[in-house]
């Protein structure tokens, strides 16, 4: 259970406390098929947590953004947020980055 997802982690919580899979479903705003494939598909053994050499999405557009020259002010709008935001977020994505090269 160490290397499921916390969305994952959740549900089986639930699901192990008795919650019915349709209250389940309601919660997370998903259909009860889908909450019974992640009850089902969680049970699967995995070798460990799954690669993150790339970062997420979010970092991903901004540092590309920030790569092609724009400068936050102008990046901000395109996600609907702070020039600072995007700042700690292009912070996050060189931290990750730097402890990924550590490892």
């Amino acid at each position: 259970m160490e290397h499921l997802r916390p969305f994952e982690r959740r549900v089986l919580a639930m699901h192990a406390a008795g919650t019915p899979i349709d209250d389940i479903a309601i919660a997370f705003r998903r259909s009860v098929p889908h909450m019974e494939r992640v009850i089902a598909w969680s049970r699967i053994p995995r070798s460990g947590p799954a690669s993150r050499r790339k970062g997420r999405a979010l970092e991903q557009r901004v540092m590309a953004f920030r790569l092609a020259g724009l400068d936050y002010d102008e990046i901000a709008p395109r996600f609907r947020a702070s020039p600072e935001f995007i700042r700690r977020i292009e912070g996050l994505a060189h931290f990750r980055k730097a402890r990924e090269l550590l490892r």
